[in-house]
């Protein structure tokens, strides 16, 4: 699992309300404090990343917000200024104005412009070697393939000629299983894990990128192993005497603690199926599953960031300093 920041390129993916964007900065983060140079980069400019690594507003001009850890949002102008600057030699100043709103006009009408822009900025990143590892927080799982095959499609359309260079060292990047995967974020949900099995059937085929993990964030602990459950299942009968014994609040807590452990056996339900789903899959999807747990956390932010990051170093099996450990361990 050490591999998966071995990696030069990670997008991070995964249904709304999962905690991709906290998983993704949390990656990076695993990746920095292993003294790995990493750029984090949000793809959909929301402004979500900067409030999970605690910081203002990014933008498009990587920024240091940890040692190790740059951070950036994507701009779709602005990545349309460098590779004009980078590719076809036009210097530019300030805004592109009406240059932009003509991109803009063709991007509408031809499928995958915009996103290979924004792609080909990050194989850039790659190519020239600027950073051990970049981590995506990409779109959604609806959103994903499209983001991601971009150049795929281009070069589909385009067989011959400068588009179809630009587009061929890019894919290149994406389709090396050892240089770049996809990190697919679910909980322990039933809707989550189905859009993330249907997306993993998808990735391989539809944009040549590799899935390389799937993370279960928000998975609840185990609470009670056989021996303690069979008492928890002898104490309806004892429940008179616990009330009498430490007050009304006894039920309440017997009951919170069935609903719990229930709610936990669902989940594992849901990751059990789709483990078989992924076993089943033709060609069979081995990848591992690993778990970040649920941190009852009420905002998000850094510091759960760092919780978070915690969990997946001892996952991914990363030696980190007790001293950069934000649970001090």
């Amino acid at each position: 699992m050490t591999s998966l920041l071995n990696l030069d390129l990670l997008w991070v993916t995964g249904k709304g309300g999962v905690g991709k964007t906290s998983t993704a900065a949390a990656i990076a983060e695993v990746a920095a404090r292993s003294g790995r140079s990493t750029l984090v980069c949000e793809m959909d400019a929301k402004g979500a990343l900067a409030l999970a690594l605690g910081v203002d507003e990014l933008d498009f001009t990587p920024v240091e917000v940890a040692p190790n850890l740059h951070a950036m949002s994507m701009s779709t102008e602005d990545a349309l200024r460098e590779y004009l600057r980078l590719f076809v030699r036009i210097p530019f100043i300030g805004r592109i104005g009406p240059l932009a709103k003509t991109f803009d006009f063709v991007a509408d009408a031809a499928p995958g412009v915009k996103e290979i822009l924004s792609v080909g900025k990050l194989c850039f990143e790659v190519r020239e070697k600027n950073y051990d590892l970049i981590v995506v927080d990409a779109e959604s799982t609806g959103h994903i393939v499209s983001q991601i095959g971009a150049p795929k499609v281009i070069a589909d359309l385009v067989q011959v000629g400068l588009v179809r260079e630009q587009t061929q060292w890019m894919l290149d990047i994406l389709n090396d299983a050892d240089r770049t995967g996809v990190a697919v974020v679910t909980t322990p949900e039933e809707m989550p894990v189905t859009e993330s099995s249907e997306l993993l059937r998808r990735l391989t085929s539809e944009t040549g990128a590799h899935p390389a993990v799937v993370i279960a964030n928000r998975v609840l602990p185990v609470l009670f192993d056989r021996r303690e459950q069979a008492v928890v299942d002898q104490l309806d009968a004892a429940l008179p005497v616990l009330i009498e014994a430490v007050g009304p609040g006894a039920g309440a807590v017997l009951e919170a603690a069935r609903f719990t452990d229930a709610r936990r056996r669902t989940g594992a339900q849901h990751l059990g199926r789709l483990r078989s789903e992924l076993d089943a899959a033709d060609p069979p999807l081995d990848i591992p599953i690993i778990t970040v747990p649920e941190l009852f956390a009420r905002n998000a932010g850094r510091r759960v960031v760092s919780l978070i990051a915690d969990g997946l170093a001892d996952e991914l099996d990363v030696e980190i300093p007790s001293d950069q450990r934000a649970n001090g361990e």
